[in-house]
C-alpha cells in the first residue's frame, strides 16, 4: 500500500457575476470526505437566474453521486441524460469539470464536458496532461489522470475567464495561454495559499473586463501544500491523574499550539517543565492579556477571550483579511485558527464552577457551549476539525 502523504488539498474560488446580474451562472461544490478531495464546477448556458439554476442543478446532482461513491461514468450518464439541449444552439444547457483527488496516493481523475482545458502546474510550469476522448450518450468528454504533488495546482476556469477582455482591451480576450503565464508567474513567487492565486487570476480577468464584466467567470484553485495542523489545550483534563498524559500529547503535537486558559497553562507549565510569561501590554479593556510559552505559539485567558473570539468568527464569516493583525488574545487566536487546515481541540472536561450558569445542568459549561459554536463555525468555513474530550 503507498504511504500516505501530509498533503493538503487547499480549494478556493472566486466568481464574478456577468454586470448587471444579481445571481452568478457559474456553481462550484467542494466535498472533502478522510480519503478524497472533490470539486465540481459547472457553467449554466446563458448568465441570470436560469443560468444559476442550471448549474446549481448540475453540481447538486454530480455531487450527491460522488458523496455516494457511484461511479464517475455513471454520474456522468446520468447528469447528460438529465439535461436538455439548446435547440437554438445545439449545446448542452450546463457544461461542467469533476476533479476528484485521492488522498491516498495523490491520484487525480478529471472529466471535462465543454469546458475550457484544465490548468496543471507542476514545480510552478504549466504542463501539458495527455487526455483521452470519451463518448457517453453520445456526448464526447476529455478524461485526464495523473499524480499531483507537493506544491502541484491544479486550476479550473469557466470560460467567462477565458473571454475577459474581449470587446474591451484584447480582441480576442485574455485566452488559454496568457491564464497558463500568468499563473506561471504567480508561482514564482511562491504563494502561500491557493486564495494568492485564485484572486490574483480573478483580479487580472475584473481589471481586463474593465467596467463591463461581459460573461460570469469563476476559478478554481486546488493547492497541493505541507498541512498546517494546530491544537488547541482548554481546560483540565477530568481526572488529575491524566494532567501529565494529556500535557505530553499537547507539547509533542506536530503543528501550531495554542493554550487557552490560566489553569491549563499552569498545568503545562507544571508538567512539560516550561514558564509561562504574561505579556501585560496586550491587554484591552475588554480582555485580559496573552503569554508566552516555550514550543506553544500562543498562550490566552480562557472563557472572555473564546467568546470575543467567537464574535469575531461570526463577523469576518472565515475571511482572514478581515481579522485585524494585531496583539490581543481574540485577534491572535481569531487568526490561528482561520490560518489552519486541520485543528485539533483538546478540551478538559473539569468545571470551572466560576463558568457554570446555575440555571444550566451541572454538566454543561458556559466554556462547553461558546465552544461548540466555535467548532460548527470553523466547520462552516471548511476546516477539518477534531473535538476530543478528557
Amino acid at each position: 500500500m503507498a504511504e500516505k502523504t501530509n498533503d493538503f488539498y487547499d480549494v478556493y474560488y472566486a466568481s464574478l457575476n456577468r454586470q448587471g446580474e444579481e445571481l452568478c451562472g457559474d456553481q462550484v461544490k467542494i466535498l472533502r470526505t478522510k480519503d478524497r478531495t472533490l470539486v465540481v464546477l459547472s457553467d449554466g448556458l446563458g448568465s441570470g437566474v436560469k443560468a444559476n439554476i442550471l448549474a446549481t442543478l448540475t453540481t447538486e446532482i454530480i455531487m450527491t453521486m460522488l458523496r455516494e461513491s457511484v461511479p464517475l461514468k455513471e454520474i456522468i450518464e446520468t447528469v447528460i441524460g438529465t439535461l436538455p439541449i439548446s435547440k437554438e444552439r445545439g449545446i448542452a444547457y450546463s457544461t461542467f469539470v469533476i476533479v476528484e483527488i485521492h488522498h491516498e496516493t495523490n491520484r487525480f481523475d478529471i472529466f471535462n464536458f465543454d469546458s475550457p482545458p484544465v490548468f496543471f502546474l507542476k514545480e510552478g510550469c504549466v504542463v501539458q496532461i495527455e487526455h483521452e476522448e470519451v463518448s457517453i450518450l453520445g456526448k464526447s468528454l476529455y478524461f485526464m489522470g495523473g499524480k499531483i504533488e507537493r506544491d502541484g495546482f491544479i486550476g479550473v476556469a469557466s470560460d467567462g475567464i477565458l473571454y475577459a477582455g474581449l470587446g474591451v482591451s484584447m480582441n480576442l480576450g485574455w485566452g488559454w495561454d496568457n491564464v497558463a503565464d500568468h499563473l506561471e508567474q504567480v508561482f514564482r513567487k511562491k504563494p502561500p495559499a491557493s486564495k494568492v492565486v485564485v484572486d490574483s487570476v480573478t483580479d487580472e480577468a475584473k481589471a481586463l473586463y474593465g467596467n463591463n464584466i461581459g460573461d460570469d467567470a469563476t476559478f478554481v484553485g486546488i493547492y497541493a501544500r505541507k498541512r498546517n495542523d494546530l491544537m488547541v489545550f482548554t481546560g483540565p483534563p477530568l481526572k488529575k491523574e491524566w494532567d501529565k498524559s494529556y500535557v505530553d500529547r499537547f507539547l509533542s503535537f506536530d503543528g501550531r499550539k495554542v493554550i487557552c486558559g490560566g489553569t491549563t497553562s499552569n498545568l503545562v507549565a507544571q508538567y512539560g517543565g516550561k514558564k509561562a510569561v504574561i505579556e501585560s501590554d496586550t491587554m484591552t479593556p475588554d480582555c485580559p492579556p496573552i503569554g508566552s510559552m516555550t514550543e506553544v505559539d500562543l498562550v490566552t485567558e480562557g472563557i472572555f477571550t473564546m467568546a470575543a473570539t467567537l464574535k469575531k468568527l461570526q463577523e469576518c464569516r472565515g475571511n482572514l483579511a478581515a481579522v485585524p493583525v494585531e496583539r490581543t488574545g481574540p485577534s491572535m487566536l481569531t487568526r490561528e485558527m482561520l490560518s489552519a487546515d486541520s485543528i485539533h481541540f483538546l478540551i478538559g472536561q473539569s468545571v470551572n464552577p466560576y463558568h457554570q450558569n446555575p440555571l444550566l445542568p451541572k454538566n454543561i459549561s458556559i466554556r462547553r457551549n461558546i465552544l461548540d459554536q466555535i467548532v460548527s463555525l470553523l466547520r462552516r468555513y471548511n476546516k477539518e476539525v477534531l473535538v476530543e474530550y478528557c
